[in-house]
């Protein structure tokens, strides 16, 4: 049995601490989802092996399931094989379910940030306006003497 690094279980640690990013999330669930369907597909062959006579039927039926495609051309008989149906269908649905969710998340902080950058610029547009107008006002005071009303002096 080859020996373990303990720098190897604390880079392991270190990974699963780092923060969770849609793309880390997603890459994880990808990883999760692609086990779970070849898990299911051996595991069905094991627990339902006349319906699933070969690893190769296993595993297209596994995929189907997860997908929740399901053409119906093998089905699991026995007990056991539709609980690993059930849990590779919610696996799927739970699968589609967040690549949704992680497309509409980019989506929706893609139009933050051009929101956030087109509010910047009008913000420094009103600031070079209102510099602008005070002058103007500065230069109109200067040389008439019935101004605009400022804030010290009222209306």
């Amino acid at each position: 049995m080859p020996e373990t690094d303990p720098d190897d279980f604390i880079k392991s640690l270190r990974l699963l601490a780092r923060p969770l990013t849609a793309r880390r999330a997603a890459q994880i669930i990808v990883l999760l989802t692609f086990a779970i369907t070849v898990i299911g597909g051996v595991l069905i062959w094991i627990v339902d092996h006349d319906e699933f006579p070969n690893l190769g039927t296993s595993l297209w039926w596994s995929l189907q399931t997860v997908t929740t495609v399901g053409y119906g051309d093998v089905v699991p008989a026995q007990t056991g094989g539709r609980v690993i149906g059930a849990v590779l269908m919610l696996q799927g649905i739970g699968f589609i379910t967040i690549v949704a969710a992680a497309v509409t998340a980019a989506l929706i902080e893609q139009a933050r940030a051009r929101h956030r950058a087109d509010e910047s610029g009008a913000v420094e547009r009103l600031d070079r306006i209102d510099e602008r107008l005070a002058a103007i006002e500065r230069a109109l005071g200067s040389t008439r003497p019935d101004g605009p009303p400022t804030e010290e002096s009222g209306p």
